[in-house]
């Protein structure tokens, strides 16, 4: 999707764009602020590129950076016309310390329109912010889902599980917190020896005497250079192949 995206580019601008974004990809784990230099310097190249901007979202919001990641986010989905980071959107709303106004945009969009694994991640960031406004009980109901389901596996399930007992903890359910805690490593397991932990198919994970539990378009340089921590200097490190190599 991202290199059909960047072909409205000229040639050695879309180059450009896809060497920073082949750097974010292989250091947003292990080096975030830079993944986020890198970002940053896609975005100033290719600011009406979706992917682009959800890339600056994503390492915005890696680096704690919020309120650049909630407008990253809303100008991914202008230009996008899609609903998939809905989830991170919330939570962004949460890390800004606004869980009325989180809970309300994740209201905003009928669930049922959602790619199962986005409707997985909303119901946990509502049951976040939920737990923000200290509403243990609504934060639990706010997981009990379809996809709760202890029988079957998908990718998101191990998450879905350990939030479902994090809340049940909360609530001082301890006995059935277990439960889940070890439905969750059940279902990794399950996962891991299914193979791709992106396969679609179901995985079935048994169980074992278990009692059943209850903007703008463009960039703004000076906006970016602000919330990006004064990255005013420039590009990013070289993102070219020799640059990469020195990782």
């Amino acid at each position: 999707m991202a290199r059909a995206q960047l072909k409205t580019l000229s040639k050695e601008n879309a180059e450009g764009v896809a060497n920073h974004l082949v750097m974010v990809a292989r250091l947003i784990d292990s080096d975030p602020e830079l993944a986020h230099k890198h970002a940053v310097s896609a975005a100033r190249r290719a600011g009406r590129i979706a992917v682009v901007r959800e890339t600056l979202a994503i390492t915005a919001y890696t680096t704690g950076d919020f309120a650049l990641a909630l407008r990253e986010l809303r100008t991914y989905r202008r230009i996008s016309g899609r609903n998939d980071q809905l989830p991170m959107m919330v939570d962004s709303e949460r890390g800004m310390g606004r869980p009325d106004k989180a809970l309300e945009l994740g209201r905003s969009v009928e669930r049922s329109t959602l790619a199962t694994d986005v409707q997985v991640e909303l119901a946990i960031a509502m049951s976040g912010a939920r737990l923000d406004l200290g509403e243990t009980e609504l934060a639990l109901r706010e997981l009990e889902i379809p996809q709760l389901d202890p029988s079957t596996a998908y990718s998101f399930s191990p998450g879905l599980f350990d939030a479902y007992a994090a809340v049940l903890e909360d609530l001082g359910r301890t006995d059935e917190a277990e439960q889940w805690w070890e439905r969750s490593e059940r279902a990794s397991a399950a996962l891991s020896a299914g193979g791709d932990p992106d396969d679609e198919d179901i995985v079935e994970v048994e169980e074992e005497e278990l009692v059943p539990g209850g903007d703008e378009d463009e960039v703004d340089q000076d906006e970016v250079d602000q919330d990006s921590g004064g990255l005013n200097s420039g590009e990013a490190p070289d993102a070219s192949p020799e640059g990469a190599a020195s990782e």
